[in-house]
């Protein structure tokens, strides 16, 4: 018996460590992007920034003229994601960040 609750108990904590191994380091920004002032734009935007190195999903609002973006820390910055924009000639400018990273697996 105490066998079996050993092994469970090796098993259950091995589940743990693999999820956690494997957990992402996500974190989302707010960027607000003056030149957005038409769905053309809000198209120039979506087209460009999808492509992004380490980029997961983002949305626009064009009523606010912002993009939120979902980031992997691991592979890029809000430095790097900012200075995409300037690759279309648009300027982005941080407005807000979640203060703490999510953790997806």
């Amino acid at each position: 018996m105490k066998s079996k609750k050993r092994v469970w108990t090796f098993v259950w904590l091995l589940c743990i460590g693999v999820s956690v191994a494997f957990a992402k380091d996500y974190r989302t920004v707010v960027f607000k992007v003056a030149q957005m002032e038409c769905e053309n734009c809000e198209r120039k935007v979506k087209n460009n920034i999808k492509f992004e190195k380490g980029m997961k999903e983002f949305s626009t609002d064009l009523k606010t003229k912002t993009v939120t973006i979902v980031y992997d820390a691991d592979k890029t910055t809000v430095e790097k994601l900012q200075q995409a924009f300037g690759k279309f000639n648009y300027a982005a400018e941080v407005v807000g960040e979640a203060g703490v990273p999510e953790k997806r697996g």
